[in-house]
């Protein structure tokens, strides 16, 4: 396996990680996800009638509370656009009602680097309340649309309102919870679960918003994909080919990055037998 030297391994990951069993705990509660999303429709066809009596899914909440206690602005996005830019001063936060966004950080050599993705409910733009500026830049994948919230009121509005308070604690918990995720997938993984694993987060991201896993884009190339994991393009191929060859993925017509993802759980029992047998090498 070719790989580039990943930052996270040395500096995010102390030594613990490298003597209890590797992501049992994450890999259990994706397995519980995978269960849950079990009754999702993989087919546009399959999707249930929404009934009034249907409970809000967890990624409703912020559109939710947003829409009961503020007023937001609106803002349209294409594909391409820059919500805002490192180094930009930080006065407003951005709900994604619709679309697809990437942040993007600048590495120690000036390199840039995908960071994370941001579906429907997602927030962006905590990254600059520490300091005031924004450390990272925030760039549209998709058309969609953005509701905008300048930062001071809604801490005023959250001052009044304990729910609004606790949805907004619950997305940057949220949020930090998924950051350690990815570092603990980059740093204790092989390239094909790496590979793997991000596949499932961007599968189970559109199950839990009814949408089909059977034919996804993911709007990015390979590069770009080894990038966001410190993998070498070839890995990345490499990687790709053996899920498929193992029919965890499958590749559609249109064009090798629509990837189509059968079953879930297999995919994440996949990452599972990867863990389990680096476990065995390291005990």
């Amino acid at each position: 396996m070719n790989s580039t030297s990943n930052p996270l391994q040395h500096s995010v990951l102390p030594s613990p990680f490298r003597s209890e069993p590797l992501r049992v705990d994450r890999l259990m509660g994706i397995r519980r996800d995978c269960d849950e999303l079990s009754s999702v429709p993989t087919r546009a066809g399959d999707l249930p009638d929404q009934g009034r009596n249907r409970p809000r899914p967890r990624w409703r909440e912020s559109l939710d509370l947003m829409e009961r206690y503020i007023t937001v602005g609106k803002r349209k996005i294409k594909t391409h656009d820059e919500i805002y830019m490192c180094g930009q001063p930080f006065d407003t936060l951005y709900l994604i009602n619709s679309g697809l966004c990437k942040i993007v950080s600048l590495t120690s050599d000036g390199r840039e680097r995908s960071a994370d993705f941001f579906f429907d409910g997602d927030w962006l733009g905590f990254d600059g309340i520490p300091t005031g500026h924004h450390s990272c830049t925030a760039v549209a994948l998709d058309i969609g649309e953005l509701w905008t919230v300048r930062y001071s009121t809604l801490m005023l509005a959250s001052s009044r309102e304990p729910e609004l308070l606790r949805g907004v604690l619950a997305a940057i918990s949220g949020q930090l919870a998924r950051n350690r995720d990815i570092a603990l997938s980059i740093g204790t993984l092989s390239a094909e679960a790496r590979v793997a694993d991000f596949l499932l987060q961007w599968a189970q991201s559109l199950a839990e918003r009814g949408r089909r896993t059977d034919q996804i884009n993911i709007h990015m190339s390979r590069a770009e994909i080894g990038n966001f994991l410190g993998l070498r393009l070839e890995s990345v191929s490499r990687s790709l080919s053996k899920l498929a060859h193992c029919g965890v993925i499958a590749f559609n017509e249109k064009g090798r990055r629509d990837i189509s993802i059968p079953d879930l759980a297999a995919l994440s029992h996949f990452i599972q037998n990867d863990a389990d047998s680096l476990n065995t090498v390291l005990q």
